[in-house]
C-alpha cells in the first residue's frame, strides 16, 4: 500500500497533537487535584459529583441554620431562667408581706421592690434576639410583646399573635425556634375562687386549703351548663351544714357546724350566723387567665396603695397566680432543653452524613497524585520522543540512496 507524503505528515501530527492533548489534561489534572474538571473527563463520576455536591451544599445550610436556631434557644433559655429567679423573688417577698407581723411602711417598701421586679419582668417578655425582633411577640416581632399602661385596668396588655416559627435543620427535621409570650405569660390560670350571692348570714368565705378547691372546681365546674356551677350550703337541724349542687339536686358533702365557727369543705372556709334552714348560695367564678406582669402589678398595687381587710386575699391571688405562671415557665423552659438536644443530635448525625458525603465526593472526582505523576512522565517522555523521530521520518527518501 502506498502512504503518500502528506499522510505520513498528517498522521503524524495528530500522533504529536494527541500526546500534547493528554499531557496538558494531566498537567490540569494535577494543578486542580481534581480528575474530573469537565463532564467529558468522566460523564458518570461527574453526575454523582452534581448529586454530592448538592447534598454538601444543602447540609451546609443545616449547619448555619442549626447555628442559628441553637443561639436563639440558648437565649430563651437565659431570659426565662431570669424570669424564674425574678418571679421566684417576687413571691418570696408576697410571703413576708403576708405574715400579718409587718408595718405598713415595711409592705410599702416590699410593694416598690415588685414594682422594680414587675418591670424587669415586663423587659424580659418584651427581649429582642440579635437581629432586633422581639421574641415573644410572635408574627408581630417587629413592634413589643407587651404594652403597659398604669392606669388601666388591665395594664399589661398582650400585643403581638401567637405565631410561631421554625427552622429546618435536617430533610425531615423541622425544630420551633421561637414560641408566643401569649403561650408562656399570658395563658396563665388565675386563683380560681368562688362568690357568695347573699352575705346576711355569713361573717366570712374563702378559699383556705387551694389544691383540694382545685380538685373540686376541675372535677365539677361546668363551662357549657353555667347552672350547673350553683351551690348552696344548707344548715341542718342535726348540727351539720350540707353542700348540694342547685344545678343538678346532687348532695355532694356534709360537715359538723356550730353557728359562728369555722368549717371547711371541699378547700371552702366559711363562718356563717345562721341557724337550722338557712341557705347561703354561692358559685364558682369562671376560669380566667392572667399574665405574669399583670400579677406583679396587682400585688405592688396592693401592698403600695392598701388593700385594706382584702390585702390578705389580694396577696393569695397573687401568690397563686406566681404559682402557675412559674408553672407554664418551667415547662417552656423544659421544652426549650428538649429543642437543644434535639437540635445537637441533628446537628453531630449531619457532621457525618457531611464528611460521607466528602469521602465519597473526593473518591470520585479527586486525583491519584502518585499515579497522575507517572503518567505525566510517560506522556512527556512519549511526546518528546514523537517530537525527536518526526523529523528523522520525515527525511526518509530512496532519492538520499540513489
Amino acid at each position: 500500500m502506498r502512504i503518500s507524503t502528506n499522510q505520513r505528515y498528517d498522521q503524524n501530527i495528530r500522533n504529536i497533537m494527541e500526546n500534547q492533548r493528554q499531557l496538558s489534561e494531566t498537567e490540569n489534572s494535577l494543578s486542580t487535584l481534581k480528575r474530573i474538571n469537565k463532564p467529558s473527563d468522566d460523564p458518570v463520576g461527574a453526575s454523582k459529583v452534581i448529586r454530592l455536591t448538592e447534598e454538601l451544599d444543602s447540609l451546609e445550610q443545616y449547619r448555619r441554620n442549626n447555628d442559628l436556631v441553637t443561639g436563639s434557644l440558648e437565649q430563651q433559655q437565659s431570659i426565662l431562667d431570669n424570669v424564674i429567679s425574678s418571679v421566684g423573688r417576687a413571691r418570696v417577698l408576697m410571703l413576708e408581706a403576708g405574715s400579718g407581723i409587718m408595718a405598713d411602711a415595711d409592705r410599702e417598701a416590699i410593694g416598690g421592690e415588685i414594682e422594680q421586679i414587675r418591670n424587669e419582668v415586663l423587659d424580659l417578655m418584651n427581649s429582642k434576639d440579635a437581629n432586633g425582633n422581639y421574641i415573644f411577640a410572635g408574627h408581630q416581632s417587629d413592634s413589643p410583646a407587651y404594652n403597659f399602661n398604669p392606669g388601666a385596668a388591665n395594664a399589661v396588655t398582650f400585643v403581638g399573635d401567637t405565631g410561631t416559627n421554625s427552622v429546618q435543620l435536617s430533610d425531615s427535621v423541622s425544630v420551633k425556634s421561637s414560641s408566643s409570650g401569649w403561650d408562656i405569660f399570658d395563658n396563665v390560670p388565675a386563683r380560681r375562687d368562688f362568690t357568695v350571692d347573699d352575705t346576711a348570714t355569713v361573717t366570712d368565705a374563702s378559699v383556705s386549703q387551694q389544691d383540694t378547691y382545685d380538685n373540686f372546681y376541675k372535677t365539677n365546674y361546668d363551662a357549657v351548663t353555667p347552672a350547673n356551677n350553683n351551690y348552696q350550703l344548707e344548715v341542718l337541724g342535726t348540727g351539720q351544714v350540707q353542700l348540694s349542687n342547685t344545678g343538678t339536686g346532687a348532695v355532694v358533702e356534709t360537715v359538723d357546724y356550730t353557728a359562728g365557727e369555722p368549717f371547711t369543705i371541699k378547700g371552702m372556709s366559711f363562718t356563717l350566723d345562721a341557724a337550722a334552714g338557712d341557705t347561703v348560695d354561692f358559685s364558682l367564678d369562671a376560669p380566667q387567665k392572667k399574665n405574669l406582669a399583670e400579677t406583679l402589678h396587682d400585688a405592688f398595687e396592693a401592698l403600695t396603695k392598701g388593700g385594706g381587710d382584702d390585702l390578705q386575699e389580694m396577696l393569695n391571688d397573687a401568690i397563686v397566680g406566681l404559682d402557675n405562671g412559674l408553672e407554664k415557665v418551667r415547662l417552656e423552659r423544659s421544652s426549650l432543653g428538649g429543642r437543644l438536644n434535639i437540635a445537637e443530635s441533628v446537628y453531630s448525625t449531619n457532621l457525618d452524613m457531611q464528611i460521607s458525603a466528602e469521602s465519597a465526593r473526593s473518591s470520585i472526582e479527586d486525583v491519584d497524585f502518585a499515579k497522575a505523576s507517572g503518567e505525566l512522565a510517560k506522556q512527556e517522555l512519549a511526546l518528546n520522543a514523537s517530537l525527536a523521530t518526526f523529523p528523522k521520518i520525515a527525511n526518509l527518501s530512496l532519492f538520499n540512496y540513489i
